[in-house]
């Protein structure tokens, strides 16, 4: 054998060990989230519509936030987007209006016992009424006049559209798996008086990132709130509500993550508005992260 040859015999079995090795490595785990549901972005396969729904994959996690406006068109996404419904560690819903919740139909057909954290509502998501409602107030009042003719059940609940989910009352800043938490936050604005909504928390080595649904409390509400976890903000995704809000709001609000709560990146979609796209941009410039129905951000 000549030197030449027993060279090249070498490098070829070291090519070979090397790509045993690399075969060998464990799958790169996704740390990403990637939107299902929104009424911007590239043209493609996928179906725009009004609303909101991404998953979110981190950690080996695999949760679902929000789920659109129409059963049929998140299912459509969901499945051009090669996005197993039936795999899924949680389900998280941000608030009760139809943009982010009528594809819970489409998702419980493929995954009936799935976890589903919702905020705390007085409709819609199977809530037990207050026991005050049924105190007895006048204690002359004929019974017929009495709810339940005086003798009412042990436990009474709201009604659902979705009477075999799995729902999960989240009243305050909860740990569901370790270094993801559930915020909640009540609006106080016209509109929406009162409502409460969930938003999403990941611990990651840059800091937190916050996954919002519409932000009806004010998404520089939320994330003061997510502050209290970790001062460290890396990065908020998801709907800001911006619609209809004067330019000079917005840019307010820019101002507020930007300079007060040092948020390092943004990737607004949803009601953030167009105004409210063009405004972040020309604030966070490299530092803004484009979203819309499809895109994937990669999270640290």
């Amino acid at each position: 054998m000549t030197a030449a040859l027993a060279r090249r015999l070498v490098a070829a079995l070291s090519l070979a060990v090397s790509g045993v090795a690399t075969a060998a490595d464990p799958p790169m785990v996704p740390a990403r989230v990637t939107v299902l549901y929104d009424a911007f972005g590239p043209p493609s396969e996928l179906r725009k519509d009004w609303g909101f729904a991404a998953l979110v994959e981190y950690g080996g996690r695999r949760i679902l936030f929000d789920t659109g406006n129409d059963s049929a068109i998140f299912a459509h996404n969901a499945r051009t987007l090669d996005v197993d419904l039936g795999r899924l560690d949680a389900v998280v819903i941000s608030h009760r209006h139809g943009d982010h919740t009528s594809g819970l139909n489409a998702l419980l057909a493929v995954n009936p016992g799935v976890k589903i954290y919702v905020p705390v509502e007085g409709a819609f998501f199977r809530m037990p009424l207050p026991a005050t409602f049924l105190q007895p107030s006048v204690p002359s009042l004929p019974a017929r006049f009495r709810y339940f003719e005086g003798k009412p059940p042990d436990k009474l609940f709201t009604g659902t559209p979705w009477e075999k989910a799995d729902f999960q009352r989240v009243a305050q800043t909860t740990e569901i798996f370790p270094g993801f938490f559930l915020l909640t936050t009540k609006s106080e604005k016209a509109g929406t008086v009162d409502m409460n909504e969930l938003s999403l928390a990941i611990r990651t080595p840059k800091g937190l990132v916050v996954v919002v649904g519409c932000s009806h409390p004010g998404v520089e509400k939320i994330l003061a709130e997510a502050a209290k976890i970790d001062p460290k903000l890396y990065l908020v995704t998801g709907g800001f509500h911006l619609v209809l809000t004067p330019e000079a709001e917005i840019r307010r609000v820019a101002d507020v993550l930007h300079d007060g709560l040092k948020v390092q990146r943004v990737a607004p979609g949803h009601c953030t508005s167009e105004v409210g796209f063009a405004v972040f941009l020309e604030r966070y410039g490299q530092h803004f992260d484009a979203a819309g129905l499809g895109s994937v951000t990669a999270l640290p």
